[in-house]
């Protein structure tokens, strides 16, 4: 996982450019004292939506195993939901109870995973994807994307706002 460049425009908080691998289709957001792992939470649904919840961490899909382009922002309020950009939106929460938060790959080693400074308390997170369409035959190659934002909100079941076809 590499940390690719930090950009703080004036309106949001914080913006991070990430390349992760993508191991097994997924990387994870995890409040880094969080005891909460995903086994149980990768149900059919939470494959489906490309998003699981568990105790302090939230798992992310993607569409290829290798290396994929990730942007976390931290924003102060809602953002405007932006579902023509997008083949795929769907959102859920995590609690950061102590921070900071955890940015890795499934199996990336935790001492080498990026950390991002984080307040503690209750994030929607909002997952964003694009260029599904973009994948080669053998599915290794694509423009993919992932847009990842938090703000404070209330806790939510996760829900899917715009369902992704790959």
């Amino acid at each position: 996982m590499f940390l690719l460049e930090r950009v703080t425009p004036a309106s949001l908080m914080q913006s991070h450019q990430l390349r992760i691998f993508a191991d097994y289709h997924q990387f994870y957001l995890r409040d880094e004292a969080a005891g909460g792992d995903l086994s149980d939470a990768w149900s059919q649904a939470a494959v489906e939506r490309m998003l699981a919840v568990s105790d302090g961490v939230v798992g992310i899909c993607t569409v290829r195993d290798m290396d994929v382009p990730v942007t976390i922002e931290f924003l102060e309020t809602e953002p405007a939901v932006d579902l023509a950009s997008f083949d795929h939106v769907v959102e859920g929460s995590l609690v950061v109870s102590r921070g900071p938060l955890v940015v890795a790959g499934c199996t990336d080693p935790l001492p080498d995973a990026a950390r991002l400074d984080l307040t503690p308390g209750s994030y929607r997170v909002r997952l964003s994807a694009s260029g599904f369409d973009t994948l080669s035959d053998d599915g290794l190659d694509g423009d993919d994307h992932y847009l990842v934002q938090l703000w404070p909100a209330p806790l939510i079941e996760p829900t899917v706002l715009k369902q992704g076809v790959v």
